[in-house]
């Protein structure tokens, strides 16, 4: 038993109707109260008629009673305005620190057996389930699934959103340095993001679209700027990227940041920062404004083909340099890495342009990309599947990331919709 269940059957009304203190004084519950999440009774505003007396004040949940004392409460003036204690098992009679006994609610015995054997099967540490409720989550009808997905889906849009407001306030409104970071941003996958940004934050974009037909200067500059650029090479390429950096870095007083920053370790050749880096130097030399190009696309199509960059062709035979590999392969951004930085970067980019310009169109465009995007291939989407909840698109997967991610790893069953079902049925 945990003080957080019992807060839930509080909050929730999941009592049994007829209620008694541990005096035999019945106890009518007017209205819950608020969850206090600070210091303090943990509901404040609470009615609650005792013995037919309507009161109007504060209530405490305890697993125990005596934890009234343990905790401090008795000594504490900020409990005096308490009017009921609930407790899971009443042990000792309580005062608070003006004298007054304190009215106590018992639930031990009144709960539904089957109510705490489904919070048991939801939390209980000994489960080895990855998804707690694996074996109950075909018991949600599929109307309210649907509308906790939709939910879920604005949650996660909302704390994408949070990464470009704060660019956005850093590049004081400007939309094209804000996609530009962005998009760097999550060019960089989870281990290289916070390099990618700063990559692109030393490194003006105008710089960068003054050379835009000049593919191999653009892939030198962002080559030099990152730090991977210092020292003697073998490699006829690698040195025309180190002289062209060094003269342009001379003409515009550039300084790079340090290539110690980047990470390779665990990371598919596929995905290291020199691939990635020369990927994104195909995307800037094809687009001098980014952000106005991707705005007056309508179809998904084009707009997922804009993301599909290509390494240059020394990357073929390459994954660093002077280190050639035994295969010869294409370095291009495949549909699946070019959807996530459309799901990722360009959809909660275009939607907080819609909130900032009050515009329903924009935000409703970027709901229909995830709407029109196939549903994602990974590991977490792979569970959900295994137990029987399908997705159909891109909009759904990212509602069960947000599930997964913020929910079912971190135990949160009792906020969660699917848990407050099933622990009602």
């Amino acid at each position: 038993m945990t003080e957080a269940f019992l807060h839930y059957l509080w909050q929730n009304k999941m009592l049994p109707d007829r209620l008694a203190t541990t005096d035999g004084q019945p106890v009518e519950v007017v209205h819950t109260g608020t969850l206090n999440s600070d210091a303090g009774p943990d509901f404040f505003n609470s009615r609650i008629r005792v013995g037919g007396v309507e009161w109007v004040g504060n209530v405490e949940i305890h697993i125990h009673s005596s934890d009234w004392n343990n905790h401090g409460h008795h000594h504490d003036e900020a409990y005096n305005n308490v009017v009921l204690h609930v407790v899971y098992e009443h042990d000792n009679d309580v005062r608070t620190q003006s004298g007054k006994p304190m009215p106590t609610l018992e639930l031990k015995g009144l709960l539904h057996p089957s109510l705490v054997s489904n919070y048991e099967s939801l939390v209980a540490p000994a489960s080895l389930d990855a998804i707690a409720c694996a074996r109950r989550v075909g018991d949600v009808p599929e109307f309210k699934l649907s509308s906790f997905m939709e939910r879920l889906l604005v949650e996660r849009i909302e704390a994408k959103a949070a990464t470009v407001r704060r660019l956005l306030e850093e590049s004081r409104g400007g939309w094209e340095q804000t996609c530009y970071w962005l998009m760097a941003h999550y060019f960089g996958g989870k281990v290289n993001s916070l390099p990618f940004e700063m990559l692109a934050k030393s490194l003006d974009q105008h710089l960068l679209a003054r050379w835009s037909d000049n593919r191999e200067r653009v892939e030198a500059l962002l080559m030099g700027q990152a730090g991977l650029l210092d020292g003697y090479f073998e490699d006829e390429y690698a040195r025309n990227l180190q002289a062209d950096y060094e003269a342009l870095a001379t003409a515009a007083a550039l300084h790079p940041i340090g290539g110690y920053l980047w990470k390779f370790y665990k990371l598919r050749p596929s995905s290291f920062p020199t691939v990635r880096i020369s990927q994104f130097a195909d995307l800037m030399s094809r687009s001098k404004n980014l952000f106005a190009t991707l705005l007056s696309l309508d179809k998904t199509e084009d707009i997922v083909e804009i993301f599909q960059c290509s390494a240059s062709d020394y990357w073929n035979t390459h994954y660093r340099f002077d280190q050639p590999s035994e295969h010869s392969a294409s370095k291009r951004l495949g549909t699946q890495q070019s959807m996530s930085l459309v799901i990722n970067a360009w959809v909660p980019l275009l939607f907080v342009y819609g909130v900032e310009h009050s515009s329903q169109e924009y935000k409703d465009r970027a709901l229909a990309l995830l709407q029109q995007l196939p549903v994602e291939n990974n590991v977490v989407v792979r569970m959900w599947t295994g137990i029987g909840v399908r997705p159909k698109n891109a909009a759904d997967s990212q509602s069960l990331l947000q599930l997964h991610n913020n929910y079912c790893t971190n135990k949160r069953c009792l906020e969660c919709r699917i848990g407050y079902h099933i622990l009602k049925h």
